[in-house]
């Protein structure tokens, strides 16, 4: 066990070399529901249908003076037993252009550890916490009760189009970096063999004052170098460097291949443009500040850090919450609704 320790430490340091000094991780599926506890909280159900994952505190509201994520969950969905962070994001739907019915796409993992297993069985998302690109540095970690909103729920169209959301065919080999050349801010309009990749990069300067704001947004701003993957570099009003956050998200559209879903740009699916990701700090301690002071080094990166407590795929697996939506039809078992939930 020790040996097998060691070889994922040096295998740790050479991927901290080459693919930049960052913690990424998987975070199991917590429960699918119609719940938006930070743009809508005490609403149920909520306008739109997200997939959670996290810590198994999770609830309508998520009253920062009220609630402690880190002392109130007992378990959590991510691989850090120590992040009881909730994360979530939009379901995606297909539409059937025969009879205008609706179903949910599966999400499946699209993370491989170090060991070279993927993690975890079913659903879920990869999360990312990185330090700053091209100079590596400190960064500063979340707060308690902090709070963010990344893209617009509510966005139709190019016009508007928010930065870090992005979406990319996979199976293609067109590799791995997120919002390049290879993603498009709308869902791809062609068949994509291994389904499609969303992901969802924060900004990454805080005012170093606000916890939260009204639109969620506004104590939070992206770099001033105009990059994805952001360097140091901050505006005045938010000169606090803390670690980039990003989501992302693997749909299994495979059973949707159909070329007569597809044509002259169209596709059958329900998100794009208004995909976005929200995000509530939950960990324990000074958790986090170590895990980004230790990816500074050598033997921390991605899902293998010494410094911070793990647990078994098994264990984050087993971490699920009931729906605070009882008797509603989301599509969870891929059953086939006459309208999106909601409308």
């Amino acid at each position: 066990m020790a040996t097998t320790a060691a070889l994922l430490v040096s295998d740790a340091a050479a991927q901290n070399v080459n693919v930049g000094r960052l913690l990424r991780f998987s975070c199991s599926q917590l429960v699918i529901e119609r719940t938006d506890p930070l743009v809508q909280p005490g609403i149920n159900p909520s306008l739109h249908v997200h997939q959670i994952v996290g810590g198994n505190s999770f609830n309508v509201t998520m009253d920062p003076n009220v609630l402690d994520p880190p002392t109130t969950s007992t378990c959590t969905t991510c691989t850090y037993f120590e992040d009881f962070s909730n994360y979530w994001t939009a379901s995606l739907y297909f539409r059937s252009p025969e009879n205008g019915s609706y179903k949910m796409v599966p999400q499946r993992t699209n993370f491989e550890g170090i060991d070279g297993i993927r993690h975890p069985d079913g659903g879920g998302i990869t999360i990312y916490y990185m330090s700053p690109f091209g100079t590596p540095g400190k960064t500063t970690a979340f707060k308690p009760g902090f709070r963010m909103v990344a893209g617009d729920p509510m966005l139709r169209s190019k016009n508007g189009t928010v930065p870090g959301i992005c979406h990319r065919c996979t199976g293609n080999t067109t590799g791995y970096a997120p919002c390049d050349s290879s993603d498009t801010l709308e869902l791809p309009g062609k068949i994509c063999p291994g389904g499609i990749r969303g992901s969802v990069v924060f900004p990454s300067c805080w005012d170093g004052k606000n916890l939260d704001s009204p639109d969620h947004r506004s104590h939070m701003a992206y770099s001033t170098d105009g990059r994805v993957l952001a360097t140091a570099a901050c505006p005045s009003t938010h000169p606090v460097r803390v670690p980039q956050l990003m989501y992302e998200m693997l749909w299994d559209t495979r059973q949707f291949n159909d070329p007569k879903y597809f044509g002259n740009g169209k596709q059958p699916f329900m998100t794009g443009y208004g995909q976005h990701g929200d995000y509530i700090f939950g960990w324990k301690g000074d958790a986090l500040q170590r895990g980004m002071d230790a990816v500074l080094g050598d033997n921390c990166v991605n899902d293998v850090c010494p410094i911070l407590k793990s647990q078994s795929n098994k264990d984050a697996v087993a971490c699920t919450k009931m729906t605070q939506v009882p008797g509603e039809l989301v599509g969870r078992g891929g059953e086939w609704l006459d309208s999106l939930p909601g409308e």
